[in-house]
């Protein structure tokens, strides 16, 4: 089972598993839902809906793939979504597992406001992030997944590790030198050595993840006013928990009239890369502001089912990544006042005076 939107890469490797994926819709409400004299397009939340997840569950489930904070929306899944998540995993038999993605664990820069009393016996590693596996009875059906690469910004290390039950980590011992042979020594090492050294005093603060969550809330903070200046609609973070380093932006109706019209037809509609081969709102945007702009986002077509990108349910999302220098934050922000003629004023802050539009692209897609 997914949750979708999902990380693009899950379909494939369950498909390469054997298996099949079922995918769960997580549901979109905007903060204007339910006004209906507010015809403003907002950000907002996404949530699970405990009945679109019981009605998916069956005695052929064999895993939930769980990921928060998620990829691509940010969401933090709550504590009650967690334990309708347990609830189901039991209801499904012994058979099912949960795969926890917890990537991101360390960057959960808006944190959500539990109670003590609500999680108290849960572990965690970071404030704002509850380990699934902690939950009552879920440890020995779940498998934790960290990344080096995502925790210390250095993807390319391709190094992480999972936690679980012998019974659950054993077939992974088998598989793994069918799929990596290895992971490199040099970089086992060196994350050996890291890990008990970021618990330390870092750059000013008590360790290196309270740097690392500062240093992206910044990052965040800098990229939201650049994409909400240029019309887009995103999340409030003082409203909606978040995590990792994307934000799902909403496409306005300003933002839809700016692209030209040929955008949206033949043969620019014809994509064999987009899902169906249809090109819809989302890659469209995307395509134009790559090749007219500069800036290069990714649509949000290929984190839904193709059913549901071909349904619409895509179109109005493109996701933008904030892992990047703040130079590269700034020149897109530069960028992106041009989509709907917008004064750049508008968005920049001290930290932003020396913005620069250089010539060349500016790449907010992310690693993964």
């Amino acid at each position: 089972i997914l949750f979708e939107p999902f990380f693009d890469l899950y379909v494939n490797q369950i498909k390469l598993a054997g298996g099949t994926p079922v995918f769960v819709p997580l549901t979109f409400v905007p903060y204007n839902d339910g006004d209906d004299d507010d015809d403003e397009i907002t950000g907002g939340t996404w949530i699970l809906e405990p009945e679109k997840l019981e009605s998916a569950v069956s005695s052929k489930t064999r895993a939930i793939i769980l990921n928060s904070p998620h990829n691509p929306t940010g969401k933090v899944f709550t504590l009650s979504e967690m334990k309708t998540i347990a609830k189901n995993v039991e209801k499904a038999g012994p058979q099912c597992v949960v795969i926890s993605d917890e990537v991101y664990k360390y960057i959960v820069h808006s944190p959500p406001e539990e109670e003590d009393d609500d999680i108290d016996g849960l572990a965690s590693s970071a404030r704002g992030h509850v380990h699934f596996a902690s939950l009552p009875n879920m440890w020995d059906r779940t498998i934790t997944v960290s990344s080096a690469g995502k925790t210390f910004s250095a993807t390319g290390w391709q190094v992480g590790w999972c936690i679980a039950p012998s019974h659950l980590i054993s077939p992974i011992h088998q598989l793994l030198p069918y799929v990596q042979f290895c992971a490199s020594t040099v970089i086992q090492e060196a994350l050996a050595r890291t890990l008990p050294r970021a618990d330390e005093p870092y750059e000013g603060y008590d360790s290196y993840y309270e740097y690392l969550n500062s240093t992206y809330r910044r990052k965040r903070d800098l990229l939201g006013r650049a994409l909400t200046a240029a019309g887009f609609a995103i999340q409030d973070y003082d409203a909606t928990p978040g995590g990792g380093f994307f934000i799902f932006a909403r496409i306005t109706p300003e933002l839809r009239a700016a692209i030209p019209a040929e955008r949206l037809e033949a043969p620019f509609a014809r994509n064999p890369a987009a899902p169906g081969g249809v090109a819809r709102l989302d890659w469209a945007l995307c395509q134009w502001m790559a090749e007219e702009k500069g800036v290069l986002c990714i649509p949000s077509s290929p984190f839904f089912s193709t059913e549901r990108a071909l349904e619409g349910a895509s179109d109005e999302f493109i996701r933008v990544a904030f892992c990047k220098e703040d130079e590269t934050i700034e020149r897109a922000a530069t960028a992106l006042m041009g989509l709907k003629g917008t004064a750049a004023e508008e968005c920049h802050d001290d930290e932003m005076d020396a913005a620069v539009v250089a010539d060349g692209e500016v790449v907010l897609n992310g690693s993964d």
